[in-house]
């Protein structure tokens, strides 16, 4: 039998004409709210990467030579974000792939806020500048915007300066050390590092979700680098996970995640978190910050 009478009365092809357009008008608007762009997710293929594979200079100098058994073990948690009360900002990284000045960049804005009475925020001007300076990217033309090394980026923010700032010195980190990255953010304000992101990374991404490692690991999609290289800042961690500053927001990342795609990380020496008193190190004891200054003046 169907659903209605074969000869129904006029009230009943009413009600069921109305049926039907009521059917018809919710049909149409859950059609219209699902066609509908989420506003608060993030097209990752509009955003742009630009750290290029890590050349090791091996006249870098390293974090482990000049940590001594005398250095404190590091906090179990930190969060130097806390104080930054302005937005991290883009630094054109959504046009441009210049990440590696970019987090330069992010890291000036949180060392000022820890360590100085104001903060300081590079302008957009002045850090592609600096990535036009390392690349020969041309602002007006638009070329040569091919990204850039870490060493290269680093090289320039101590001889010449980034926006003005320059740092004092850097070491490289081990490799899948969790405690040399541990160390690097509680000593050092942060630390500067490199992510061969893999693709999966995107729709963690553009869902406001931690990067990790998927179920299907490191092959495929998941293979390091399929996405692209990528530099980023280390400005909080704790037991589960490390939080960097990327595309003007914070993202966190597993443990996991960073031993896979992280590679290559150094430590900075930046007079804008490290305050010297009375002409003692502004390093913590343990760290033979004078050996290091030494060495590095032999190198020039």
């Amino acid at each position: 039998m169907g659903l209605w009478a074969s000869n129904p009365s006029p009230n009943q092809k009413g009600n069921a004409a109305m049926s039907v357009r009521m059917l018809a008008t919710e049909s149409d608007t859950r059609k219209s709210i699902a066609v509908k762009s989420d506003p608060t997710r993030i097209d990752p293929l509009k955003l742009k990467l630009g750290k290029h594979p890590p050349r090791h200079d091996p006249r870098t100098l390293l974090f482990a030579s000049y940590a001594t058994a005398a250095l404190p073990a590091p906090p179990p948690t930190l969060d130097l974000t806390t104080k930054v009360n302005v937005p991290w900002g883009m630094m054109d990284n959504a046009q441009l792939g210049d990440c590696t000045c970019a987090a330069a960049g992010h890291l000036m804005m949180e060392w000022t806020a820890n360590a100085q009475s104001k903060i300081f925020t590079p302008t957009d001007n002045q850090i592609v500048a600096a990535y036009s300076a390392i690349t020969g990217y041309n602002p007006k033309t638009g070329a040569n915007d091919n990204g850039a090394q870490e060493i290269d980026v680093l090289n320039y923010w101590r001889q010449s300066g980034i926006a003005g700032h320059k740092i004092q010195a850097f070491v490289a980190l081990e490799p899948s050390n969790t405690t040399h990255i541990m160390d690097g953010t509680w000593i050092f304000g942060g630390c500067y590092i490199g992510l061969a992101l893999p693709k999966t990374a995107q729709a963690q991404t553009q869902n406001h979700q931690p990067w990790s490692v998927t179920a299907a690991g490191t092959t495929g999609d998941g293979a390091p680098g399929s996405w692209g290289g990528h530099a980023v800042p280390v400005v909080a961690y704790d037991s589960r996970s490390l939080t960097v500053v990327t595309w003007g927001a914070l993202q966190t990342m597993t443990w996991g995640f960073w031993a896979a795609y992280c590679d290559e990380a150094y430590a900075i020496l930046s007079p804008d978190f490290l305050k010297k008193k009375g002409g003692q190190p502004a390093t913590p004891d343990g760290f033979n910050e004078q050996q290091l200054l030494e060495d590095l003046a032999d190198l020039k």
